[in-house]
């Protein structure tokens, strides 16, 4: 198995596509339970427990309808093993992005936020005992990371600050890779990048207007053509919204020409196909119930650059 991915846009050549099996709303993770207190959504609690089978089913669906597109694109799709995060107390293999960060030939097991998201390393020990680099970021409670913070754009890192990242890991990060350049940024109270930040190849960027503007865009992006995306369609959930209505902005690059899309974001199709890019629209039906969109519930592997 080849690991080389430096960015978020170069020709796909092989990647991880999460799964909904076994998913499950931890009951017995402290911070898990300590970061549901804080929830901005107060119309309904926040879920715990087993999600329930039909969610499951269709978001199988969804994952294999992603699964087909890539496989017609030529890129070598694989799966996390299944694991039974009901009977364990985890969370779900449905976000493999959260897991792992593929730092050009190097795999990083990262520190995550939540401990009860540690074992769905579990679910890739084929991959991580691979003869690769490896690295264990150290989980002695002083450093908070889950990689979905970082966005990695060749030798230029974006490492967001926030619940689920800290300063400590990336100075570990930093220290890690001292060939990389890493911008820490705090652009909102959420978690993750990959709502608010998007390259889509060199030099073109997709950001969320709500959170990002001129006075606190990433030095970075000078130069960048940089689309500003101030509003999206806003997806139906289940019962609780686990990730904001702008997850729609969450999408996947197969090369610098190629993205995939959420089929309900007509306008930001529309800005794209207008900017010569093509666009695969696809649907994740419950990707506001469970958190994830096309970037999130993958993680490419290798990446192939000229």
């Amino acid at each position: 198995m080849k690991i080389h991915s430096f960015n978020e846009w170069d020709r796909l050549r092989e990647i991880i596509v999460g799964t909904a099996t076994n998913a499950n709303w931890p009951s017995d993770d402290p911070v898990f339970a300590r970061e549901s207190e804080k929830t901005t959504w107060k119309e309904t609690p926040v879920p715990s427990g087993p999600v329930p089978r039909w969610i499951i089913d269709e978001t199988n669906e969804d994952l294999q309808g992603l699964v087909d597109i890539l496989e017609q694109a030529d890129v070598l799709v694989r799966r996390p093993t299944d694991i039974n995060f009901q009977e364990s107390g985890g969370m779900y293999n449905y976000c493999p992005r959260d897991r792992i960060l593929i730092a050009g030939d190097t795999v990083v097991d990262v520190a995550m936020m939540y401990p009860c998201r540690d074992q769905e390393i579990h679910a890739m020990e084929w991959f991580i005992n691979n003869d690769h680099k490896f690295l264990t970021m150290p989980r002695d409670g002083s450093m908070i990371c889950d990689a979905a913070n970082i966005c990695r754009m060749d030798d230029k890192w974006l490492f967001l600050e926030s619940p689920s990242g800290n300063r400590a890991a990336a100075e570990w990060l930093a220290q890690q890779f001292p060939d990389i350049s890493i911008y820490g940024c705090n652009f909102y109270s959420g978690v993750h990048i990959d709502s608010t930040i998007v390259p889509l190849r060199d030099g073109v960027v997709m950001v969320n207007g709500s959170r990002i503007n001129s006075n606190n865009i990433p030095r970075c992006f000078l130069n960048w053509e940089i689309i500003i995306v101030n509003d999206v369609v806003a997806q139906e959930f289940y019962q609780y919204p686990y990730a904001s209505k702008w997850i729609g902005l969450n999408t996947l690059s197969i090369d610098p020409q190629t993205v995939i899309v959420d089929a309900a974001q007509t306008e930001i199709i529309k800005e794209l196909e207008r900017r010569k890019f093509t666009v695969i629209p696809h649907t994740l039906r419950h990707s506001r119930t469970l958190g994830g969109g096309f970037h999130c519930v993958t993680l490419d592997t290798w990446r192939e650059n000229d």
